[in-house]
């Protein structure tokens, strides 16, 4: 199993438009990126997409443009979908997972298209490409949000999405043994963001959990770039 990071930025993505914070200056000088947070997930030759965010025609582009097999939606927020569009006259319309308050919401926005619709439901595990993906309830008020488990036998993967630290314990209890767990981290130690984890929030998480490794994703442009634990556009890691 191959996962990259496609995207580790917000809704807003680094840089902000119009900002000249030195975060967003780092970007324009340097052209280093936050796209909006998305994840590909491969084993085997299947091409899974967590997320269908708004740069995804960027994001495949950056990674040797995949033939996406299968999408799989974590909630019906426009930074987290609204990229699926991206697919029409480029690719077969891939089939997309989702629970159902959430697949009822994206579908329906992308009515125009023709997929096939998979329901899934919290803390019910389904098979893709021998990966077993268990999605679990987080806590993004006042969006339904689900993170994700993948487990191929061998190794085991945690996102939680977009969640702030009151994660119920059913969805924690789902965290042990991980070999990598990637966590929502939006802002600073020093700001509160009521639907989101601030890295402070993060990190004591991880700590919690005890896994081999974690990496931040979906960062504001507040997030200086040299902190530990941050995740890069295009990072991947390889699991056996």
């Amino acid at each position: 199993m191959r996962i990259t990071l496609l995207g580790t930025g917000d809704a807003i993505g680094t840089p902000k438009i119009g900002c000249t914070c030195p975060q967003c200056i780092h970007a324009k000088t340097t052209g280093e990126m936050r796209l909006r947070t998305s994840l590909l997930v491969e084993n085997k030759g299947f091409h899974l997409l967590v997320d269908s965010s708004p740069d995804l025609r960027q994001q495949l582009l950056r990674n040797g443009s995949p033939h996406i097999d299968a999408v799989i939606w974590t909630h019906g927020h426009y930074d987290h979908f609204m990229g699926f569009g991206d697919f029409y006259r480029v690719q077969h319309i891939p089939q997309v997972y989702a629970t159902p308050p959430v697949m009822n919401y994206c579908a329906e926005i992308f009515r125009f298209l023709t997929f096939e619709k998979r329901i899934i439901q919290p803390y019910e595990s389904f098979c893709v490409s021998d990966i077993t993906i268990t999605p679990f309830i987080v806590k993004h008020p006042p969006a339904y949000t689900c993170g994700l488990l993948f487990d191929t036998g061998k190794s085991r993967v945690g996102f939680t999405s977009d969640t702030n630290i009151d994660i119920p314990q059913r969805s924690l209890d789902l965290l042990g043994n991980l070999d990598l767990l990637l966590l929502d981290a939006l802002v600073p130690s020093n700001v509160t963001i009521h639907k989101h984890m601030n890295y402070l929030d993060a990190c004591m998480l991880a700590t919690r959990l005890k896994p081999k490794d974690f990496l931040c994703v979906h960062q504001s442009h507040l997030l200086p770039w040299d902190l530990p634990h941050l995740g890069k556009d295009g990072d991947f890691f390889e699991f056996s």
